[in-house]
């Protein structure tokens, strides 16, 4: 047992996390000005740190914590040896984390000092005297600290600068890819199905244009992942107060930001080549899709009303992908149906999230409130109405008289579209349903049944069921 001070790094140390890149994105998401102006002070990183805390303060509260290091800080508190914290992040960001765990002494950035390696070695020296601290650290500068240290704790590989260290208690400090994974959000690719849908609508059944939309679907789940990780960063703190979002890896701490912003850059390399490879306009579509995402994640997703016309619109863009990817015309009409059916979705992915808040405040990072509740309901309706109404309307086209001889089938199909849109929206404004609508209705059997009656009613107008099985058994 020792009665040495236990010295803590913050970053990556006693936080599952990194204060600058945490304000870096908190500051993107609140003053994204401001915040690309400091990256002009990233030079001098003290000056950039103090700038970035100024633009964006963080809520020591909210930031996730090692487990075995705040338990060795406990221990060492109730043995009655000092316990201090060392980061090289801004004191602005430390002294607030320090007063949340009863921390009474720390060392910081300030002052024009940038507070990494041996400069934090020199003041803990100065401090301490020579092996005068344990101290605990993550990272390869860390090695500087340790030399001087009489006992070094190494959370993680700390990129091998624990290497011959003599008196060293190590900890497990790492990520795994199954969280990487779980950052890109998997099980959201199954949206991407929609792009099959020109496809469908234009009877295209022939295997090249289903190699095509295939790879267009790599492509556009890729861009989709891409930004759910640009999403994740932007909402860290906004997460952290969500009852289910706080499990998120960024949020949990479980992912370090910068493995997401490399797994970003990587993802977006791969969205828009494969988009080009396939042609250029799905190479447009894919970018167009990016960089709407990220005004939606920036900004958009804030303003009421605005928010769900583009999450309508984020939809109806794999549809436009699906057009370009298989070289299918996308029939006007078949947008145009659509687009109300998405603003529906929209309203009931906002009704689901209202529905199961916890209280009445508006939710965090948007501009609803359970007051809105009855508003959103009835543009749901509205959604849901004129969604009928244009299908009506295209079973008297030119292109849907051609496509579909049994006209009256059309109208009979109305009556599971219009069960499965009055299901969503009721299941939503009860809060019964997964937070997104089309993964819920991927997985919904009632929901997919309506929908294949449909599916089956329309091949039936257009007499394929008659040709398939005409060659089945012909």
């Amino acid at each position: 047992m020792t009665d040495k001070p236990l010295v803590l790094d913050a970053d990556g140390t006693l936080l599952r996390t990194d204060m600058l890149l945490e304000g870096f994105w908190k500051g993107l998401g609140t003053d994204p000005i401001a915040t690309l102006k400091a990256i002009t002070l990233v030079g001098d990183r003290a000056a950039f740190k103090a700038e970035i805390a100024r633009i964006a303060p963080l809520r020591a509260d909210l930031l996730p914590v090692h487990a075995d290091i705040a338990a060795m800080a406990l221990d060492a508190k109730e043995q009655g040896r000092e316990v201090a914290i060392a980061s090289a992040s801004d004191v602005s960001y430390v002294q607030p984390l320090a007063d949340h765990y009863g921390i009474e002494r720390i060392f910081a950035s300030e002052g024009g000092v940038n507070l990494k390696g041996t400069a934090k070695a020199e003041a803990l020296v100065a401090a301490y005297g020579e092996a005068g601290f344990d101290y605990a650290g993550n990272d390869k500068s860390d090695r500087k600290i340790w030399d001087h240290a009489d006992h070094a704790i190494v959370v993680g590989a700390a990129g091998g600068g624990a290497k011959g260290l003599a008196n060293v208690t190590q900890l497990d400090g790492g990520w795994s890819p199954r969280a990487v994974l779980k950052s890109m959000r998997p099980h959201q690719w199954v949206k991407n199905v929609l792009l099959f849908l020109p496809m469908i609508a234009a009877h295209a059944f022939y295997m090249e244009a289903f190699l095509t939309v295939c790879l267009g679907l790599v492509s556009f789940s890729a861009a989709a992942s891409c930004i759910y990780i640009v999403n994740d960063l932007l909402d860290i703190e906004a997460d952290r107060l969500h009852v289910k979002k706080c499990k998120r890896p960024f949020a949990a701490g479980t992912v370090p930001i910068p493995i997401g912003m490399l797994t970003c850059a990587i993802l977006a390399v791969i969205a828009l080549g494969v988009g080009a490879a396939l042609s250029w306009q799905m190479f447009g579509v894919v970018a167009f899709y990016m960089m709407l995402s990220l005004a939606y994640s920036l900004r958009l997703k804030r303003l009421r009303w605005i928010d769900i016309a583009v999450l309508a619109s984020l939809y109806t863009l794999r549809v436009v992908a699906g057009a370009a990817a298989s070289g299918v015309d996308a029939s006007i009409f078949m947008l145009i149906f659509i687009f109300p059916i998405f603003i529906t979705l929209g309203c009931v992915k906002r009704m689901t999230e209202l529905a199961l808040a916890t209280d009445d405040k508006p939710l965090p990072g948007r501009g609803y409130a359970r007051g809105d509740l009855g508003d959103l309901l009835n543009m749901s309706a509205i959604g849901m109405a004129g969604a009928l109404v244009i299908f009506f309307l295209y079973s008297y086209s030119d292109q849907a008289l051609g496509l579909y001889p049994d006209q009256w089938l059309l109208w009979v199909a109305l009556i599971p579209i219009a069960a499965w849109l009055y299901r969503m929206v009721r299941l939503g404004y009860m809060g019964r349903m997964d937070y997104d609508p089309i993964v819920f209705a991927l997985s919904d059997r009632r929901g997919l049944g309506y929908l294949l009656i449909t599916l089956s009613l329309m091949f039936y107008a257009a007499g394929l069921w008659s040709e398939w099985f005409g060659k089945l058994f012909g």
